[in-house]
């Protein structure tokens, strides 16, 4: 199990402190989750998909989940609301052939699609079935260690036509993003004349002989 985070400067939440053995403490990423741009494709119900990120808690829902429609896989774009270093991810499905069987995560490439996901991931997984949502596959830190936008690809399942997943949890750290400084420009709404003096020219006239 991967170690708790260390504390630096900076505002930040440690959402990584424990792992489910300590009653799940710790895997509250979902609250720093974009949910007006969370996009999940190929899911059979629309919005389906953002109903799995949740407390751990609340894993047991069965009532609340996903299923691919035209085929095994799912692609999920994860947006946050800060700068993200993730430490682990949960996977719960069914205890059958709809569970997915393998798990692709990307970094920073926001709008994702099943064309981009053939590029090589930043870190693959090969799934065991957990319906209880109790394994957790801890992620290379360093590689992870600054995610605005997260997506995960399912490619396949365990043999079933649809994939199934009832929770995903997301483990680590959160960092509010850096507000950009706007800076505003005064313009003159109407000339000054004292402001534009204009120098006159008298005009002289050239006699040719």
């Amino acid at each position: 199990m991967a170690q708790g985070p260390a504390h630096g400067p900076g505002r930040c939440c440690c959402c990584g402190a424990g792992g489910v053995g300590a009653g799940g403490a710790g895997w509250g990423l979902h609250l720093r989750i974009d949910r007006q741009r969370l996009h999940c494709l190929n899911e059979r119900r629309d919005g389906s998909g953002a109903l799995v990120f949740r407390a751990w808690e609340e894993r047991g829902d069965r009532d609340k989940f996903v299923e691919s429609d035209e085929d095994a896989e799912l692609l999920f774009n994860v947006p946050f609301t800060g700068s993200v270093k993730l430490k682990g991810v949960i996977v719960m499905g069914e205890d059958d052939g709809s569970h997915p069987a393998e798990m692709r995560l990307f970094k920073n490439i926001p709008h994702m699609s099943f064309d981009d996901a053939g590029r090589e991931p930043d870190q693959m997984f090969s799934l065991n079935r957990d319906p209880t949502g109790e394994l957790e596959y801890p992620t290379k830190v360093a590689r992870f260690s600054s995610v605005s936008h997260l997506s995960i690809h399912f490619p396949k399942n365990f043999g079933a036509e649809t994939t199934k997943i009832f929770y995903i949890g997301l483990k680590g750290e959160w960092t509010e993003a850096a507000r950009q400084e706007v800076t505003i420009c005064s313009y003159e709404a109407a000339p000054n004349p004292a402001d534009h003096r204009l120098q006159q020219v008298t005009p002289q006239a050239h006699l040719i002989s």
